[in-house]
């Protein structure tokens, strides 16, 4: 097991970062410090359990990244039936999907996430510059804590792929690229969600975020 641990005097809450070899967890981390969390990164479910909430950062292709998971896949799933906050950024977002086209390349099978939030992850096909690259607009879509202060903030994004939730609900805020896509997802309950961007990387509007999550935690 690896575990490391980065305090932060008077903390809000405390925060699992899953450690599964992929994701920004050195800025992450940062983020989540300055927005107030008392952070971990570790892949021991224990620590799932005893944090007040957890993220799942991601950085790269989905199968890999389900593939890497896999081993915490049953952990995760504690996590989301126990009301704790899950939030994924960016991969770790499209990873709460049930599946991706991303995992179909080359005539592989189908990979599946971890269906926390139903819906695929599709490539964006309608003549866009792949990848989405740089800053963008979020309009928040309908109420949830995470959105709290980011209406019409600009936030900052890397991705070719994006979430098709089967419930339109399920999006809490859309960014258009030439087509309009959820930037923001969540699940029924609303414990379940995440981001497509980096809110460690989109600045002011990025800490607003991290601090809402933590806000989140706290109250849980």
């Amino acid at each position: 097991m690896n575990a490391v641990s980065a305090s932060h005097d008077q903390s809000l809450a405390s925060v699992v970062i899953v450690d599964y070899g992929l994701g920004n967890l050195r800025s992450v981390t940062r983020g989540l410090e300055r927005a107030g969390a008392d952070v971990e990164i570790t892949d021991d479910p224990d620590a799932f359990a005893d944090a007040d909430g957890v993220v799942l950062p991601g950085v790269g292709a989905f199968r890999e990244g389900v593939e890497n998971a896999d081993p915490l896949r049953e952990d995760l799933l504690e996590v989301a039936e126990s009301d704790t906050p899950l939030f994924g950024i960016c991969l770790g977002m499209q990873m709460l999907l049930t599946t991706s086209e991303e995992g179909e390349n080359d005539g592989e099978s189908a990979v599946r996430g971890l269906d926390l939030i139903p819906g695929t992850n599709v490539r964006f096909a309608e003549g866009q510059k792949v990848p989405h690259m740089g800053w963008n607009e979020l309009t928040v879509e309908r109420e949830h804590p995470l959105v709290e202060g980011v209406d019409g903030n600009y936030a900052y994004f890397v991705h070719s792929y994006y979430a098709a939730p089967d419930d339109d609900h399920a999006s809490v805020a859309t960014t258009d690229y030439e087509r309009e896509f959820p930037s923001i997802v969540a699940n029924e309950d609303g414990t379940v969600f995440g981001t497509q961007f980096h809110p460690e990387k989109s600045g002011e509007t990025g800490l607003q975020i991290l601090r809402n999550f933590v806000g989140i935690c706290a109250d849980e």
